[in-house]
């Protein structure tokens, strides 16, 4: 059954009038020095115990990389600690320091009162209908969500070639993310659409292939092999990017077992590709298919100065 769209428009009023009236749309959040992000996290990490990075990406919903920068912040600004997992020394577990527990009991103390004194103002029986409500309601929003993310995994199709609008699309997907996370501009979407264009029109060459990731005829990643520009025999991965809503679903490493295994049956010897020193979840996957970092400098050749690097794959 579809609410009705009059349900649906005093929802979304109630839930924007929340937002403000809550400091959500502040820069720190709480009576504190932090954004929303930074406040969820501590007090996930309250409740939990502790928790890994990778866990509370998925409890709250958010980019890997955003989540790596703002836990980083927490951990020398003294609120958070790491230590080993006994299962596995290689993951770290984030926990509360005495600064921290601080931090979180003033962080509870002002959210109980504000609700509170809000709650105040209903008689008791709109009270529980309020507390039931929000409840069933917050409830309802994370199963739309972990449903969507679960369709993404498996309704997901990789298809190879051009696709009518993959350049466009594939330099909406580096420019929104790029601009968002690392505030690239438009010299370096304009060289990515270009760079792909270019390369469109050489699909028609053995040694050169584009895997894209389809989701209901919308492309939600992309990776590529362009073996002509390196020479030598070697394979160049270009464009690998995906959608916001599929980081973390898996669809990244079926676009690059695609492209390993297309690069193995050509039998180039080696694959190269060019990034820089902040990809880490990138980094990560690269390294799981046998790359290795190879050189390392100072470079703008994407608009800003960075530290970039060079990972290959020696194909034996």
């Amino acid at each position: 059954m579809i609410s009705e769209p009059n349900n649906i428009q005093n929802i979304r009023a109630a839930s924007r009038l929340m937002v403000r009236e809550l400091g959500f749309m502040n820069q720190n959040l709480a009576a504190t020095d932090y954004p929303p992000s930074a406040v969820h996290s501590m007090l996930e990490i309250e409740t939990h115990g502790s928790l890994t990075a990778a866990q509370l990406v998925q409890l709250l919903g958010l980019e890997k990389s955003s989540v790596s920068r703002m836990l980083a912040k927490l951990v020398e600004a003294g609120e958070l600690k790491e230590s080993p997992s006994a299962e596995d020394g290689r993951t770290k577990l984030l926990s509360l320091t005495g600064k921290g527990r601080d931090t979180v009991h003033n962080i509870n103390t002002y959210a109980d009162e504000r609700v509170g004194a809000a709650l105040g103002m209903l008689d008791p029986l709109t009270q529980e209908t309020v507390s039931h409500g929000l409840s069933s309601y917050a409830s309802a929003l994370k199963a739309c969500r972990e449903n969507i993310e679960g369709n993404i995994r498996n309704n997901v199709k990789i298809v190879t070639g051009y696709h009518a609008g993959m350049i466009g699309r594939i330099a909406e997907m580096h420019g929104r993310y790029y601009a968002r996370e690392h505030n690239f501009g438009s010299f370096f979407e304009g060289k990515v659409a270009a760079g792909l264009a270019d390369f469109s029109g050489r699909l028609d060459k053995p040694c050169n292939q584009i895997w894209l990731a389809m989701v209901n005829e919308r492309i939600v990643g992309s990776v590529a092999i362009d073996g002509e520009d390196l020479g030598n025999k070697e394979a160049h991965l270009r464009w690998f990017i995906l959608d916001d809503g599929c980081r973390g679903s898996g669809v990244g490493r079926k676009l690059i077992g695609e492209a390993m295994r297309f690069c193995d049956e050509q039998s180039f010897t080696s694959v190269q590709l060019w990034t820089f020193n902040k990809l880490k979840a990138a980094r990560r996957l690269y390294e799981s298919f046998g790359f290795e970092l190879s050189k390392e400098w100072e470079g703008d050749q994407w608009g800003s100065t960075i530290t970039e690097q060079q990972f290959t794959r020696k194909i034996i």
